[in-house]
């Protein structure tokens, strides 16, 4: 049986902050992955991040995953990747696979989940053609593996991600043939659908993906138009010639590690569906056991970092690495950072939502007093 102080599970933004922060306290920390590389969603982030400096502000996301990856390795903490978590209990006994091949067993004192969230998909006649992909599929593919998954894209979704991933296929060198929105208006940021109007890319607001055209691959997508109650508008039919469907229509928490541990869930559909609920320092139902990044509803990758950064300071405080008031100071500090990010029109919602999850957990504490 292997023990740890701290395991955390995913090594992306949320889970590798969680790591630094429980090192620098002085915990040993184990984090695991079922990826072959760690870093999760922000190396395919090549887009420079808002906020303020604390924020990362102007750097480029596969940047900032370059910055945790050097901290991870000069505070000594132990990554193990092509390793998937099949269990978790209430015991903090961790059931996992390694290298495919090796069943192995961790005792952990206290577990971090930043297990992240998945693309939703969208059903609909041609929508398993070859072809028809997620937008961070996409993302994948051009940023990573530097493959272009088509030459002629309908982009369908208008929120942050539809129109950051429209704006990286064109420059990657595809054509973006137009991006669907069902709503009637944007659902991404100013700033990003505005450099994609700018390179003359078609919105369609209040327009649905009808269909997906082709015998054996993508060769075009039928669109049409919404009226007010969200209804197919008969005569409105607009074809479009695409090789590649790109969906941008919301992620959902990977909430089962957390279910199968026991912890309560809530479901608040701003953040994605059901979450664990859980309490201003990022500790579940289940004692020991906390939550980080878009398992607790899906935000941007800068409030990841900043749960992250919360759920290793709380976990490493319970152990005894920091006393009371250490851990109160650092606290308020991080939640400074995530209620500058939870502003604005965007994020006041997010706030709000993340504000129902306290209540359903019997803390009527608000978020601008933290603790």
């Amino acid at each position: 049986m292997n023990s740890f102080p701290i395991v955390v599970i995913g090594a992306g933004p949320a889970g590798l902050s969680a790591a630094i922060e429980a090192a620098k306290a002085g915990a040993k920390v184990l984090v695991i992955d079922e990826n072959l590389k760690p870093g999760g969603q922000l190396f395919k982030q090549i887009h420079k991040f808002f906020g303020s400096r604390v924020h990362k502000a102007g750097v480029r996301g596969m940047d900032i995953g370059r910055q945790l990856l050097e901290e991870t390795k000069n505070l000594g903490i132990e990554v193990w990747l092509d390793t998937e978590v099949c269990g978790i209990d209430q015991d903090k006994n961790i059931w996992a696979i390694r290298n495919k091949d090796t069943s192995v067993n961790i005792q952990a004192e206290k577990v971090i989940v930043a297990s992240g969230a998945t693309e939703n998909a969208v059903r609909f006649p041609g929508w398993t053609l070859p072809g028809v992909m997620g937008a961070g599929a996409a993302q994948t593919m051009i940023n990573t593996n530097h493959v272009l998954p088509g030459k002629k894209i309908l982009m369908v979704g208008s929120g942050n991600v539809g129109v950051i991933v429209s704006y990286q296929l064109l420059q990657a060198g595809a054509e973006v043939v137009g991006i669907i929105e069902a709503a009637p208006q944007l659902g991404g940021y100013g700033v990003h659908t505005a450099k994609v109007r700018r390179a003359g890319v078609p919105f369609y607001t209040s327009h649905t993906i009808k269909r997906a055209m082709g015998d054996h691959c993508v060769e075009g997508a039928e669109i049409v138009g919404l009226d007010a109650g969200w209804n197919p508008i008969p005569g409105t039919e607009k074809v479009l010639k695409i090789d590649t469907l790109c969906l941008a229509t919301g992620l959902t928490p990977l909430t089962e590690l957390a279910w199968i541990a026991g912890c309560e869930f809530t479901y608040i559909p701003e953040l994605g569906g059901h979450v664990p609920i859980h309490d201003l320092h990022m500790e579940s139902t289940v004692k020991g056991i906390y939550i980080a990044g878009d398992i607790s509803g899906v935000e941007e990758a800068s409030t990841a970092m900043e749960e992250g950064r919360l759920a290793g300071i709380s976990a490493a405080a319970d152990l005894g690495c920091y006393t009371a008031e250490e851990k109160r100071k650092r606290t308020l500090e991080v939640w400074d950072h995530l209620n500058a990010l939870r502003c604005g029109q965007f994020g006041q919602k997010r706030r709000d939502a993340k504000d129902r999850i306290l209540k359903v957990g019997k803390e009527m504490i608000s978020w601008a007093v933290h603790v």
